[in-house]
């Protein structure tokens, strides 16, 4: 029994043990940090300009970190790409440098576009080790005032975890920069149908090289093909699930959703 109680204690003081140092409503220190592409970014400056900021404190070997990151992205992706007021970033514990990072965006940041990283080699440890983060992957959220808005946002069930966290009275519009692609680029592409048993169309504007990958909900590529037809036919043998198909042509990209019964 006592070791049972004791096991317990445990789980209970770790369960709970997520940014540490700071609880909601305390000021957080200020911290600059430079990404793996080498893009600098201040926190103080951030929220200065308006940003709500969304910290994912995660290493590369962490399951959970790994199952997780889709989402993160998905959000990112949802609301701009950091160019609204909802700002990401994902930052490193001190245990992988720029190149582990990197590939670990490759292999499980999922099919949107991908939150800027900070590596050891940018500072991350720093930040890691002020917050008092113990757990991974550890999500908060600090606003106005630099004040520490929600220091455990756990578990991850969709985008809308994040999304539960919006103080009262914060909207911000929805920006996919994924879809924005097309704007941009005219390139876009139809799929249907949405829903299927695993056959489904795809059509692109002209016939050209492509590539068209397929991504579960935890980000995990699942099929992967070249073409160079303008209509593309897959017949998918994937388990009943949602998927997000990513086709790149002409130098972008584009992702869509479908589901399979």
């Amino acid at each position: 029994m006592k070791k049972i109680t004791l096991i317990l204690l445990f789980f209970t003081i770790f369960a709970n043990a997520q940014t540490a140092n700071y609880q909601v409503g305390d000021v957080v220190d200020d911290f600059t940090v430079t990404d793996i592409d080498g893009n600098e970014y201040n926190l103080y400056s951030l929220i200065a300009d308006g940003k709500y900021v969304w910290l994912d404190f995660f290493y590369v070997d962490c399951v959970p970190c790994q199952n997780s990151a889709p989402t993160f992205n998905e959000f990112f992706d949802k609301y701009g790409c950091n160019e609204g007021d909802v700002f990401c970033l994902s930052v490193n514990n001190g245990s992988d440098d720029n190149d582990r990072v990197r590939q670990y965006e490759i292999d499980h940041g999922g099919p949107f576009n991908h939150a800027p990283a900070v590596s050891n080699e940018g500072g991350g440890p720093a930040v890691d080790s002020n917050f008092g983060v113990n757990l991974y992957p550890t999500f908060c959220l600090i606003g106005p005032g630099n004040i520490m808005l929600n220091n455990d946002i756990w578990p991850i069930a969709g985008v809308e975890t994040y999304e539960n966290t919006f103080p009262v009275g914060f909207e911000p519009p929805v920006m996919q920069c994924t879809l924005g692609l097309s704007d941009v680029t005219e390139f876009d592409f139809n799929i249907y149908p949405s829903i299927s048993n695993g056959n489904v169309n795809i059509n692109l504007p002209r016939s050209v090289e492509s590539s068209v990958a397929v991504f579960n909900t935890l980000g995990q590529q699942v099929f992967q093909n070249k073409y160079s037809e303008k209509n593309i036919n897959l017949n998918l043998q994937l388990a009943p699930a949602v998927y997000m198909v990513k086709v790149t042509a002409d130098n972008s990209s584009v992702t869509k959703r479908i589901i399979i019964e």
